[in-house]
């Protein structure tokens, strides 16, 4: 194939066809040409050489040219391609380093193999310029709602093309066994959209949570409106989904509004998502009282919350156990997801089993340390104390509330309680230097004796030791294993060290060892107001 005028145009109007199809600057097709005709020069002229190929925009003919560049004697590599300011002279009049000379050369007669590869070179260049305009276009899409035709299936995962741009809508990422047949129209979430070399770019969902936010929002106009707010989505999807919903006009009932004319609004969502069941829940600020209503259609007698562990306990009766909990755990677990929080469901005799266990734990406890026989006891955990800490340094006054303590047996029982914390605390000290503790951990401010034993039990007996300790490690944490969560133990858990306070400790240590900057952990206090008012001004 030579370059002639015969096919000079045919050049342009490929370029324009190309374009055309793709949906991409001609531009790009003309340059993709440009490089494939310079490669072909190459292989005919040597590859050594900066060979450079010119396509003229308008009248489609194509000029080769030679580049050489000048650089210094002892910089000289390419022969080819680069000359020495003394051999630059027989062609320029004052050469100098860095100035480029350049010379037409004669068009090359492509072979089959040359025009082969000039072909793949034009190929890959139109697909890159068509994946930047793909990835252009939907890449501020992310989190919206999509109609497509669906292409063809490949292991599991279904092509769907977009008009323009082909998506991806993985095995995973379907209701159930959904199945489809080519040219099926199916509606997807945009899930993701990322620049990659090769393979799809636009990743669909049809499970997530968001997609069914959307959904809502495009049959209930007032959540289209800002009128009703979805604060959260929690879903098995195929199987049955949770949504909470907020109306900010008190004339409004959100869940009306979302449940429409005879649940003509809900029915168009659950008929999309192939039959999956909706409960829609009014949201509350107050965590109890959203996660009674996460909890329906159960009924629930009490909730007792731990913020700190962001834990929370439900009773519920006998005959609403199975009902709470759900199939497979299945109501309970969209609760959880829905409030993010853990939750423990018990019956209203499992529950008062627990408190009569602890109860007479408590006393046990008091009955042992403080010498008291059972009646005493049971009064001192009667009036809510639960370990013996808070005997030794409770205010004075908080004791003598209860009947039959004076001053004096006051007096006497935080004695008590101070000596025998005292004697274990020696005892524990004695323990851990024996396990090999050294000073460094046992004077380290925020550990007592008893969480330094612990520590050296597992094998942290120095503030190095204990420096290299993840928060984890120290207050616990869960993990999932195999889609189950599994609880791992830390060693500070039982002396009730949070996640927080643990952070805290070994940044100190890390501090104090030399291994932090402590300017690094300071925040200057204007910032964070910046930061609050930036929060508050997206709010």
């Amino acid at each position: 194939m030579a370059i002639t005028s015969a096919n000079q145009l045919e050049l342009l109007q490929t370029a324009e066809a190309v374009a055309r199809e793709k949906m991409i600057d001609p531009g790009l097709v003309v340059e993709a040409m440009e490089e494939s005709l310079a490669r072909a020069a190459k292989s005919r002229y040597g590859a050594e050489m900066d060979i450079r190929v010119s396509i003229d925009r308008k009248t489609g003919k194509a000029t080769f040219t030679r580049v050489r560049t000048v650089v210094a004697d002892d910089e000289l590599e390419n022969y080819q391609a680069e000359m020495t300011v003394e051999q630059a002279k027989q062609y320029m009049e004052s050469p100098e380093i860095g100035d480029v000379f350049v010379e037409e050369v004669p068009p090359v007669e492509m072979g089959r193999i040359a025009a082969q590869s000039a072909k793949q070179v034009i190929l890959q260049k139109v697909r890159e310029a068509e994946r930047d305009r793909q990835y252009e276009d939907f890449k501020d899409r992310v989190g919206t709602i999509i109609n497509g035709a669906v292409k063809r299936e490949e292991f599991g995962n279904v092509i769907v093309d977009l008009g323009g741009a082909e998506a991806v809508l993985r095995r995973n990422d379907k209701i159930g066994r959904e199945s489809y047949r080519p040219n099926d129209r199916v509606r997807a979430y945009i899930k993701e959209v990322r620049r990659e070399t090769r393979g799809h770019q636009i990743f669909l969902s049809r499970t997530a949570p968001e997609f069914m936010a959307e959904l809502f929002k495009m049959e209930v106009p007032e959540i289209y409106d800002g009128i009703i707010e979805v604060k959260a989505v929690a879903r098995d999807p195929g199987s049955r989904a949770k949504i909470a919903v907020i109306s900010y006009d008190n004339s409004i009932d959100p869940v009306g509004a979302c449940v429409g004319m005879r649940g003509s609004r809900v029915q168009a969502v659950v008929n999309e998502l192939q039959g999956e069941k909706i409960d829609i829940i009014p949201w509350n600020e107050d965590q109890p009282t959203f996660l009674v209503n996460a909890l329906q259609p159960a009924e629930v007698s009490k909730v007792v919350l731990d913020e700190e562990a962001g834990k929370i306990e439900v009773v519920v009766p006998e005959e609403q156990l199975s009902l709470a909990i759900g199939r497979r755990g299945q109501n309970v677990r969209l609760a959880s997801q829905l409030t993010g929080l853990d939750i423990d469901i018990m019956t209203e005799a499992e529950e008062s089993a627990r408190r009569q266990k602890e109860f007479e734990a408590r006393t046990q406890l008091f009955m042992d340390s403080l010498d008291l026989d059972e009646f005493f006891a049971q009064l001192l955990v009667s009036e809510g104390f639960t370990n013996l800490e808070e005997v030794a340094y409770v205010e004075l006054d908080e004791l003598l509330v209860i009947d039959g303590v004076d001053e004096g047996t006051a007096n006497e029982l935080q004695a008590r309680a101070r000596e025998f914390l005292e004697a274990q605390a020696k005892a524990a000290l004695h323990s851990a230097r024996s396990l090999g503790a050294e000073d460094s951990l046992i004077e380290f401010e925020g550990l007592t004796p008893q969480m330094v034993e612990a520590l050296a039990k597992d094998g942290v007996k120095t503030l190095e030791d204990f420096a290299t300790c993840a928060d984890w490690e120290l207050a616990g944490g869960w993990t999932t294993v195999d889609g189950q969560r599994v609880k791992d133990d830390g060693i500070l858990e039982p002396f009730g060290v949070t996640l927080e306070e643990a952070q805290d400790l070994v940044m100190t240590a890390r501090v104090m060892l030399g291994w932090v900057d402590p300017a690094d952990l300071e925040q200057p206090e204007a910032d964070v107001e910046d930061e609050a008012a930036d929060e508050e001004a997206e709010a």
